[in-house]
C-alpha cells in the first residue's frame, strides 16, 4: 500500500513545483515595469529601456519636491483620497450593517441597483454630473457671496465648492466608491454571529455602547478591506480631478504626473518615473497595512 501511494505524492510535488514556477515567472513578468521605474527614477540619464542606471542621483526626487509643486500635489491627494475614504467607511459600516440585519422586502433590489454606479463608464456620468455639480456650485456661491463678501469667497469655495473645489470631488469620489463597499460590509457583517450583540444587549449596554465596543472592533477586517478597495480606486482616479478641478493650487498627484508629461517638447523620463514611484507608493503602503484584514475579510470574516 505505501508503494502506491509513492508515486501519487511524487506527482503532487511535481504539479507544485510546476504551480510554484509558473507564478513566480509570471510575478517576475509583472513586476518588471515596477522595477523599470524604481531604476528609471533614480538614473541621471533615464530613457525609456530598461537599462541598469550609470549615474545614480537623487535629482529626479529632488526636482518633485523643490522644483515642482510635488508637495502641494501630494497633500491635495491625500486629504482629498483620505477624506473620501473615511467617508466610505463610515457609510459603508453603518449602512453594511443595517442591510445585514434589516429584512426588508426591498434589501436586494437595493444592493443591486446601488451596483449600477460600478457598472456604468466614468464617461457616461461626467456630462450630467458636472451638469448638476455646477447648478450646486453656482447656488452655494451665491450665498458665501453674499454672506461673506467677493474677496472672502473664493478661498471659502476652493474647500466646500463643488465645482474647483475640495468638497466636491471628495464627495464624488465616495460616491463612486460606497457601493462595492457596501456590498463587502453587508456580506462581512453576514457572518458575524448576532450573539455578541444579544449578549452586550443583556448585559445592559446602550446602542453606543454596542457599536463602540462590540461592532467596530468586529468590523474592523471588513472596514479595513473596504477603505483599502475604496482609497486604491478613488487614488488612481483620474478623470473626476481632471473634469472638476481646474485651480493648480488644487492639483492632484495624477493631474500634476500627466501635465508634467505634456507640458515639456524632450521627455524626462527620469523625472517622470520619479514621480511615478511617489505616485505608487500610498497605494503600496496601504494594502502593506490593510492586508492581514484584507485576508481575514475575504476567508470567511469572523468565526462564532
Amino acid at each position: 500500500m505505501a508503494g502506491a501511494y509513492q508515486p501519487l505524492g511524487r506527482d503532487a510535488r511535481r504539479g507544485d513545483l510546476l504551480a510554484y514556477a509558473g507564478l513566480s515567472l509570471i510575478s517576475i513578468y509583472c513586476a518588471i515595469p515596477f522595477f523599470w521605474v524604481l531604476l528609471a527614477s533614480f538614473d541621471g540619464n533615464a530613457s525609456q529601456f530598461l537599462r541598469w542606471p550609470r549615474e545614480w542621483t537623487f535629482g529626479n526626487y529632488v526636482k518633485i519636491f523643490a522644483q515642482e509643486d510635488g508637495t502641494r500635489w501630494v497633500l491635495n491627494s491625500l486629504f482629498v483620497v483620505g477624506s473620501a475614504t473615511l467617508i466610505v467607511m463610515v457609510l459603508a459600516g453603518l449602512g453594511g450593517y443595517a442591510l445585514s440585519r434589516s429584512r426588508a422586502w426591498w434589501k436586494r433590489p437595493f444592493l443591486y441597483t446601488i451596483l449600477l454606479v460600478r457598472v456604468l463608464p466614468a464617461t457616461a456620468l461626467v456630462v450630467p454630473l458636472y451638469k448638476v455639480l455646477l447648478t450646486a456650485n453656482n447656488g452655494l456661491g451665491a450665498v458665501v457671496r453674499t454672506v461673506f463678501g467677493n474677496e472672502a469667497a473664493r478661498p471659502i469655495m476652493r474647500h466646500i465648492g463643488f465645482i474647483d473645489g475640495y468638497l466636491g470631488l471628495i464627495l464624488v469620489l465616495a460616491t463612486m466608491q460606497l457601493p462595492l463597499a457596501l456590498w463587502i460590509m453587508k456580506t462581512f457583517f453576514d457572518t458575524v454571529p448576532r450573539d455578541y450583540e444579544e449578549a452586550a444587549l443583556m448585559d445592559g449596554a446602550t446602542l453606543v455602547q454596542r457599536i463602540r465596543r462590540v461592532l467596530v472592533p468586529l468590523a474592523l477586517p471588513g472596514l479595513a478591506a473596504a477603505g483599502l478597495f475604496a482609497f486604491i480606486s478613488a487614488w488612481g482616479d483620474f478623470l473626476l480631478p481632471l473634469i472638476l478641478l481646474s485651480s493648480p493650487d488644487l492639483q492632484t498627484l495624477p493631474l500634476g504626473l500627466f501635465r508634467a508629461f505634456l507640458r515639456v517638447n524632450t521627455i524626462d523620463y527620469g523625472f517622470l518615473a520619479a514621480l511615478a514611484f511617489v505616485y505608487m507608493l500610498p497605494a503600496v503602503i496601504a494594502f502593506g497595512f490593510a492586508r492581514r484584514f484584507l485576508v481575514q475579510t475575504f476567508s470567511g470574516g469572523v468565526k462564532g
